[in-house]
């Protein structure tokens, strides 16, 4: 190769470099393309994938609530698989599934998948989050299938924020207010001075009546008949 074509090829070189160079600047430090997705666990039994295994808290640390188990589990077999129950090792709590429409058991087609978390997904919650993992923990999640078996990986413990978000759990509703007790009732009015429920008393028996109108008074001396003799 000759002289000239060699500094031909590294100026062209030397370009390219630095077009390269301007694009990445140009794209900026916060831009979609440098995002990283976390590091999800992920494993696989036979025909069975499970891939994003996480379990996600709530958002807050003091949040009172359940925690989730979100994951794409796979399934590549030629037939059906059925999601029978998911466990936690070393924890008493259950994991309640839920599918995505209905009732019923949660269900792999041959050939398809199923998406644990998010709106209009499948659920698995865990009642009492806060007992069963802590933020930052790898906790061990069993997948029990009805064909493939188990299925057990070691999944990060999340809060719900930020790339967790829209798989995390819902928080618990707020207690009503309680109204005070006591309160007098619209419209019903009471004797002043008597007890409530009780009725006036009727007079003390052997309270002298008034005579009735026509009628003498006992004991009055009857009149001598006339023209009577001593």
């Amino acid at each position: 190769m000759s002289r000239s074509l060699r500094h031909g090829a590294l100026a062209a070189t030397a370009i390219a470099f630095s077009i390269v160079s301007l694009s990445a600047c140009a794209a900026g430090n916060n831009a979609e393309s440098l995002q990283v997705r976390p590091d999800n666990a992920a494993t696989s039994v036979g025909t069975i994938k499970v891939q994003n295994a996480n379990v996600i808290t709530q958002a807050e640390p003091e949040a009172e609530g359940p925690a989730v188990v979100a994951a794409t589990l796979f399934n590549d077999g030629t037939e059906d698989e059925v999601l029978e129950s998911i466990t936690l090792p070393g924890t008493d709590v259950q994991v309640k599934l839920q599918p995505a429409k209905g009732t019923g058991p949660v269900e792999i087609p041959a050939g398809g998948r199923v998406i644990l978390g998010g709106k209009g997904n499948a659920s698995a919650v865990i009642e009492g989050g806060r007992e069963a993992a802590r933020d930052g923990n790898v906790q061990q999640v069993v997948f029990k299938l009805s064909r493939t078996g188990d299925v057990g990986l070691g999944a990060n413990v999340v809060p719900a924020t930020g790339y967790y978000e829209d798989f995390g759990p819902s928080t618990l509703p707020e207690a009503p207010a309680a109204t005070p007790s006591g309160t007098p009732e619209a419209g019903g009015s009471e004797t002043p001075g008597t007890p409530s429920g009780e009725a006036p008393e009727s007079p003390a028996a052997g309270t002298p009546e008034s005579p009735e109108a026509g009628t003498e008074p006992q004991g009055t001396p009857e009149t001598a008949t006339a023209g009577t003799t001593g």
